[in-house]
């Protein structure tokens, strides 16, 4: 056992992270999100958090991995079909998330767009979360500081 690291990250969930590059995205998506068939058309690693929300998941996400500052739009969610203006209640609760980290606020993609960028992602982390759309998608920035 590591001390310090969230405890609803698995050791495939940290080693996927721990692979990850800049630049490298990843979807933290619903239960009911179609994360193997994506994961496996776009050959993302795909890693279940069963019994986790989305939020709880990000959170933990955030904890551990820098969001990029480099390229436009590094956060992203998915926009209800037929209401992008509406926000589900996992998505409210990313934005305090992102706002509280000091992160970027997402953009909202339509759900092929998401889709696609999702089956792109370096990993899918697929929670237990049963609300609709608590899927976002994260891009990795740079850790930095000096090495001695």
């Amino acid at each position: 056992m590591l001390k310090n690291l969230p405890s609803l990250l698995t050791p495939d969930a940290l080693h996927a992270l721990a692979s990850m590059g800049h630049g490298d995205d990843v979807a933290i998506v619903d239960a009911n999100f179609p994360a193997a068939r994506l994961a496996a058309q776009g050959g993302a690693r795909l890693v279940e958090l069963a019994g986790v929300d989305a939020p709880a998941a990000l959170q933990a996400v955030l904890q551990l991995l820098p969001v990029d500052t480099f390229l436009a739009d590094p956060v992203r969610v998915m926009e209800v079909v037929g209401d992008p203006a509406a926000v589900p209640l996992p998505v409210l609760q990313f934005k305090l998330l992102l706002a509280e980290a000091g992160e970027a606020a997402p953009t909202g993609l339509v759900r092929e767009t998401f889709y696609a960028q999702a089956s792109a992602a370096f990993v899918i982390l697929r929670t237990g979360e049963r609300r609709t759309y608590g899927n976002i998608l994260l891009r990795k920035g740079v850790v930095s500081g000096a090495v001695t």
